[in-house]
């Protein structure tokens, strides 16, 4: 959700999805043909194209300094099993100078194929590599066995992105993702401890026990203030006490663009899902200064539809876009686990039992199975043995109510949070001594 860490123009969708929980550099005129002085050598492409497995898909323009490239990379469907055929994994390359050391970036969903620098990157004035996660956008094998979409496959995935460039940038890495890139960013360390010099996560949920989530209730119940927290739930009621009239206004919108509701049931169904979502998503992504925004009980259905519309993103439950997601919802449902929402106050207003929870996102013969070991693997690693990690969270995000925490076994590892910062929280927003000792954390793990 951060423009600065591939979050903002992309699909409306994708920019959403973190919240469901979960470019700065300008174009130039035509693709620089040759590499700027200080930018690595002319033939940076022919490079490229050298690495096994590696195509250049196109070049395309790039500001000053810089060339940008999409990519893609053969990756096995199984790590586990090579042989068993694979799929070409989507990639972006923002190249600066194989001197200067690279950051590996990823959303944890598509890619975007604009060009734009995550925080790291401006930092060190690095490279940045952005990649697909599998299963996502055009990086899915086919056909699709739902069982190669786990975060060991996926940390696979990542390994072999960085064995594949290091042929050509020989200069420290460091990994950096946001929401469920973050997540992405922490499970390819667990696999692969020793692939970058150092990982920033932003704003990484971490559900060690997708069955005990009173931690997200109990953030809900105390974030921000009671006249706030109060407002939003009067909406709330007051967005399904008119559910009639409002779910018809969705239902032609979505079919004025030729959409429909298939995958989650019914606009009635989405729309309740989207009522219930709205309190998380509010704190997630606006926070206490847009509380006088929150529409009151007798507030217009314009503006009761618009405020929902707007803050729980009403597109993303239809099929056009909710069907790109079902990869997600299938990774909540197998091993990430998702958040909880407070329903005690809508109970006389709800039709749909257990309407939030992942298996509304993924279709019927898709079978969920729950894997608890998986996250609580990855947080017992963080804890014993973490190294060179970096996380920054926003204190009043309630996707990081279960946050990662550092362990007496985690060496040279930081755990920052931006006060009162949302889930766009980034290291310049923290306090200034806070920000200046990331910044000198980052630079020395990358040598820059």
């Amino acid at each position: 959700m951060l423009r600065k860490r591939n979050r903002i123009g992309r699909l409306l969708a994708q920019a959403t999805a973190a919240a469901l929980l979960a470019g700065s550099a300008a174009a130039v005129p035509s693709a620089a043909a040759a590499a700027a002085p200080g930018t690595g050598p002319a033939d940076i492409r022919s490079a490229i194209e050298a690495v096994p497995g590696l195509r250049v898909v196109e070049e395309k323009p790039a500001a000053p300094g810089f060339r940008f490239f999409v990519l893609a990379l053969h990756q096995p469907a199984d790590h586990r099993h090579p042989e068993k055929g694979g799929f070409e994994q989507r990639l972006t390359l923002l190249h600066r100078s194989t001197d200067r050391p690279t950051v590996l970036f990823t959303s944890g969903y598509t890619v975007s194929t604009n060009q734009s620098r995550s925080e790291p990157t401006e930092l060190l004035d690095a490279n940045q590599v952005s990649t697909e996660q599998r299963f996502f956008g055009s990086s899915r094998p086919e056909p699709a066995d739902w069982d190669d979409l786990d975060i060991q496959q996926a940390a696979a995935d990542h390994h072999h992105v960085v064995e594949a460039l290091r042929q050509v940038y020989r200069a420290a890495w460091i990994s950096t993702g946001g929401s469920k890139g973050g997540m992405a960013t922490v499970y390819h360390r667990r696999f692969y401890p020793q692939d970058v010099a150092g990982s920033v996560a932003y704003s990484a949920p971490n559900n060690i026990d997708d069955h005990e989530d009173s931690a997200y209730l109990d953030f809900l119940r105390t974030v921000g203030t009671p006249a706030c927290r109060d407002a939003l739930q009067a909406a709330q009621r007051a967005l399904l006490e008119r559910r009639t009239a409002l779910v018809a206004r969705y239902q032609a919108w979505a079919d004025a663009r030729g959409d429909g509701f298939q995958l989650i049931g019914s606009a009635d169904k989405a729309f309740e899902i989207a009522v219930l979502r709205a309190p998380f998503m509010f704190w997630q992504g606006r926070g206490q200064a847009a509380c006088p925004a929150v529409p009151a009980p007798d507030a217009t259905d314009d503006a009761l539809y618009g405020w929902l519309s707007d803050v729980a993103q009403l597109p993303v439950y239809a099929d056009s876009v909710a069907n790109q997601f079902v990869p997600y919802f299938y990774q909540l449902g197998t091993q990430l686990g998702y958040f909880p929402v407070e329903t005690d106050h809508l109970a006389d207003l709800l039709r749909y039992p257990g309407a939030t929870e992942a298996r509304s996102f993924v279709p019927r013969d898709v079978p969920l199975r729950y894997r608890p070991q998986a996250m609580r693997d990855v947080d017992r690693w963080v804890r014993t043995r973490g190294d060179r990690l970096m996380f920054v969270n926003g204190a009043a995000d309630p996707a990081v109510a279960e946050p990662f925490r550092l362990g007496q076994g985690s060496r040279d590892s930081y755990l920052f949070r931006v006060p009162g910062g949302t889930h766009a929280a980034r290291i310049a927003q923290l306090p200034a001594a806070e920000a200046e000792t990331a910044t000198a954390v980052l630079r020395r793990w990358a040598a820059a």
